[in-house]
């Protein structure tokens, strides 16, 4: 039989063969899409193993490091250097000169490893590594959570008191970050008592090795406010930082412990995982139907084996600027405009929500959690000023 060779047949085939292949493009997008989705809704609450050394060390001698030009390293104050995946520590303080490709800056002391061999490192944001490094008398000791024993630097007031200080470090992080917190606590005569939380390397694990990005986090803190309570406190101020922020945010407004807790400082935090969820996702420039992906993926049960948590995290529940009427307590809340990775959107509408109990302290040029590195004087003035207004 001879083959139809009618304009319209051909046309049609044309069309389909167009469709089809169309459909084919739109499904492999989908399916890329939703790949990337999984990958970063995964990232995002898997405590990292390995940090990227971005950092190249170009040179140094007794007072001085060269380094790479980075936003980081371009930004004044005083840092942490981390080499040799992450062995090796060293204290980097302000900037000497620079040119278009690296700078070089006061090298403040080495801690450990040997610079002579490091090529690689990353800059961090807390500065000290013990509470030894402070001068202060301090003892280890243990937060009764329910996963078990976290540990917990504590640091007594000069003179005896019933007011304390509860820090709550950030995610990716350890207790050391909160050290930074310590020298104007001590002074305005506060305890200080610096946690772990499940998942953080110090704490017990979860079963599922994931963060809840202060949704289940809370209940560790909750774990220490009732610690200090049994140890005689009776006035609390928690101190969240970043994503412990967030969770002290949660231990406010979830625990009936909180009617210890006269004020609340939040440094960086995360108010709204929403907001910042975008934020960082278009700032890897990936497109809106990854980003509410991402957001579906980590808030629903069925997403749980492409997660790995046990649990759906509660955005809605983690938005304190929608929930900003539950709120109580007085809050210090110092954010950076330049933060780079939390954005200051949801700080400022908190402030805006809540001004009748929101002391709003925006920074600029400083990064993420690095508010005290930065302008170490502005950021003690500011909290010693805060927590003078309290009594």
């Amino acid at each position: 039989m001879a083959q139809d060779h009618h304009p319209d047949s051909v046309a049609g085939k044309i069309v389909t063969g167009a469709a089809i292949g169309v459909g084919a493009i739109v499904a492999g997008a989908a399916v890329a899409a939703g790949v990337v989705s999984v990958i970063f809704a995964r990232t995002v609450v898997t405590p990292p193993i390995k940090r990227d050394e971005d950092v190249r060390i170009l040179g140094h001698d007794d007072a001085t490091i060269t380094l790479s030009a980075t936003i980081d390293t371009m930004t004044p104050g005083r840092y942490s250097l981390w080499f040799g995946n992450d062995s090796g520590h060293a204290k980097v303080g302000e900037i000497i000169s620079y040119d278009a490709h690296s700078v070089t800056r006061h090298l403040l002391g080495v801690d450990s490893g040997d610079l002579a061999t490091a090529e690689r490192g990353r800059f961090g944001g807390w500065f000290y590594n013990s509470p030894a490094e402070l001068g202060y008398p301090f003892d280890d000791v243990e937060v009764t959570t329910e996963l078990g024993p976290a540990p917990a630097w504590l640091i007594p007031a000069e003179q005896p008191t019933q007011r304390w200080m509860i820090g709550v470090h950030g995610r990716a992080v350890r207790r050391q970050e909160v050290l930074r917190a310590v020298p104007v606590m001590h002074e305005e005569g506060y305890t200080s008592l610096l946690v772990s939380y499940r998942n953080d390397g110090d704490a017990p694990g979860s079963v599922d090795n994931r963060y809840s990005l202060g949704d289940t986090e809370w209940k560790d803190v909750e774990a220490a406010m009732q610690f200090a309570v049994d140890h005689g406190a009776t006035e609390l101020v928690l101190m969240g930082w970043s994503m412990g922020g967030a969770t002290v945010l949660q231990a406010v407004t979830r625990s009936p412990l909180a009617s210890y807790v006269r004020g609340v400082i939040l440094e960086s935090p995360v108010v709204d995982w929403v907001t910042a969820l975008h934020y960082q996702g278009m700032a890897y420039r990936l497109p809106k139907i990854v980003r509410v992906g991402i957001l579906e993926l980590l808030s629903h049960r069925w997403a749980r084996p492409l997660t790995g948590l046990t649990t759906p995290v509660n955005l809605k529940r983690l938005d304190l600027v929608t929930r900003a009427n539950e709120l109580t307590q007085p809050i210090l809340l110092l954010h950076s405009d330049d933060d780079g990775y939390i954005p200051s959107t949801a700080s400022r509408a908190l402030a805006l929500a809540r001004p009748d109990i929101v002391t709003f302290e925006p920074f600029t040029t400083a990064r993420h959690t690095r508010l005290w590195n930065y302008d170490s004087e502005r950021w003690t003035a500011v909290i010693r000023r805060w927590l003078r207004a309290l009594d």
